[in-house]
């Protein structure tokens, strides 16, 4: 899908850190910590939410009251006339978001929309789907994150099984994928050189008040594990291949936005600080049980409708729950690896799932601008052997 006319302010575009699951923010609803980090974020930046037109949300995770997730959002983030779509496409959420958003957008420049994005994977919900013929009336349960965590329906298979498979297929030895982890461990600690000066760029904090009115203020990632080569070396293969923990994410909690309006709009939102285009999404899906081979296929249908070439692209930035995904990436393309996630990456800081591609994207956003500007691509996987893509351009 190619867009005219959606932009991001720069500056508009913001996630919380990101706290490994059953951490800090294990008991605090996503809803909660979506709506108190947006109004944190739009106060900062001065914008008025009674401009919104719509809300667009993105979540993965059903939350107690979840059922009215967008209009009670809305009201408490203090834009009680609008309302939207609440979008849920597993990890691929975020694009899907963006896509919806800027679809709007670009058919009516006079809208202003936030994309709201939120999960928490800890303590997920225990679902009971009642069963009336069943052995005395027993229902079947579902621990609606471990047990999808676990299998995939359409295929039995688990996730890891996944990257077993591409990293097989493609000859990907276990040297390395190390290696792959390692780089971006490095990139990652990159965005905290200078008292996190990358980071804070778009880092929201997260401030919870108690109920004695005392605050928590996280500012930082919680839950990363420090990486050597020799603590990679050391790691055992899951599931008898070539995968270790080392290669691959962990599940987290947080929450990531951004407004998308018209360019007078943004122009006039970022002050000066230049604009974000966002030019083409596109989606992709792999064949069963190959789920890292599908953000190549979406990125290319993005590339495509936006008519471009990875020779266009300056930088890259992928949601890589496992190494596998972005050596998979560069074989195909021939796309450096260190012009990928030059400043960490899902596969480092965790993944809460809704918020994960929006929070790669707003550090995209924030990596180009370092550059001075120019074409980004941002392409992630998903579960069921799907991707979503976009390419965005930075201008002054």
């Amino acid at each position: 899908m190619k867009f005219d006319n959606a932009f991001i302010p720069c500056g508009f575009a913001w996630s919380s850190p990101f706290v490994r699951w059953q951490g800090t923010l294990a008991d605090v609803s996503s809803m909660d910590l979506g709506v108190t980090v947006t109004n944190d974020a739009l106060a900062q930046r001065d914008f008025d939410p009674q401009r919104l037109t719509q809300l667009v949300m993105g979540t993965t995770v059903p939350q107690a009251d979840s059922f009215y997730a967008v209009p009670w959002t809305a009201a408490r983030i203090g834009a009680p006339g609008i309302t939207g779509p609440d979008i849920s496409q597993a990890c691929a959420t975020a694009v899907a978001c963006v896509a919806s958003a800027a679809a709007t957008v670009d058919n009516d420049p006079d809208e202003t929309v936030l994309a709201l994005t939120t999960d928490r994977t800890s303590n997920g919900p225990l679902m009971i789907y009642p069963k009336s013929r069943s052995m005395g009336g027993s229902p079947d349960t579902e621990h609606w994150v471990l047990d999808n965590f676990a299998a995939d329906p359409a295929t039995g298979k688990a996730m890891v099984a996944t990257a077993e498979n591409v990293a097989a297929e493609a000859g990907f030895t276990r040297e390395a994928l190390d290696d792959v982890s390692l780089l971006r461990y490095r990139q990652y600690e990159q965005s905290l050189a200078g008292d996190r000066a990358f980071q804070r760029r778009y880092m929201q904090p997260v401030r919870l008040t108690d109920r004695k009115g005392r605050v928590t203020e996280i500012s930082a990632d919680e839950g990363i594990s420090p990486t050597t080569a020799e603590g990679l070396a050391e790691l055992k293969p899951m599931a008898g291949g070539v995968i270790t923990l080392g290669m691959q994410t962990h599940p987290a909690d947080g929450t990531a936005g951004t407004l998308i309006c018209g360019q007078a709009t943004a122009r006039e939102l970022s002050n000066g600080n230049g604009i974000v285009r966002l030019i083409a999404t596109g989606f992709g899906r792999a064949a069963a049980a190959h789920m890292p081979k599908a953000p190549v296929l979406a990125a290319e249908r993005a590339l495509a409708s936006a008519g471009l070439s990875y020779h266009d692209i300056k930088l890259v930035n992928t949601h890589n729950p496992f190494a596998v995904n972005d050596l998979w990436l560069e074989k195909q393309t021939g796309f450096p690896l260190d012009r990928t996630n030059i400043y960490g990456s899902s596969l480092i800081y965790g993944h809460p799932q809704g918020p994960t591609g929006l929070r790669s994207i707003a550090e995209l956003i924030e990596a180009l601008r370092l550059e001075g500007g120019g074409l980004g691509l941002f392409t992630g996987c998903a579960a069921g052997d799907t991707a979503a893509a976009l390419v965005i351009e930075v201008r002054d």
